[in-house]
């Protein structure tokens, strides 16, 4: 049994064994514990604009000395192949809404590394060494890694996962 999420719905895996009666009760029971995940690791819902600036400014001082200053940082809804950008030329950073659905710590980090480009705009040694300063780099990298590996498997369609009619929105 498997559940993720695609977009605005939730996919259950079952194996094809089960009666319509036990099926029902897995898609229920998998589709509560995606929300439940969800819920525990989701980004503060009033985090706007303003809000994730503040955070930027709280991580340069925390982990940058403060030598980091952006002159804006916003979410942003068209970045499909990455989790955020930076202009150090006008000090902007972008971060993709995807991340809001990720656990605080791992917006902490694109952050860090956005901000990071504001003192190196390379990803040198010395860029490198900036983001290191971020306890929980290593381990949001490998989050995000996995999180990117996972969306790029296959899905078969939802007709092959449920008969018509029976899929779960």
């Amino acid at each position: 049994m498997s559940a993720y999420r695609e977009g605005e719905k939730i996919v259950v895996l079952v194996p094809d064994n089960l009666t319509a009666p036990e099926e029902r009760a897995w898609v229920t029971k998998m589709v509560a514990r995606v929300e439940r995940k969800e819920l525990r690791t989701a980004a503060p819902r009033g985090w706007d604009d303003d809000a994730l600036a503040e955070r930027a400014r709280e991580l340069s001082d925390a982990y940058l000395g403060g030598l980091a200053v952006p002159e804006s940082v916003r979410w942003v809804a068209n970045q499909r192949s990455r989790w955020g950008s930076c202009t150090p030329r006008d000090r902007t950073i972008r971060l993709s809404e995807r991340l809001q659905r990720m656990p605080e710590w791992v917006i902490d980090y694109v952050l860090v590394h956005e901000l990071a480009h504001l003192i190196e705009p390379h990803h040198d040694e010395k860029f490198w060494g900036w983001v290191a300063h971020y306890p929980a780099a290593e381990k949001a990298k490998g989050y995000l890694a996995g999180w990117s590996d996972a969306s790029r498997l296959p899905r078969p369609p939802s007709e092959e996962i449920f008969p018509a009619g029976d899929a779960v929105d």
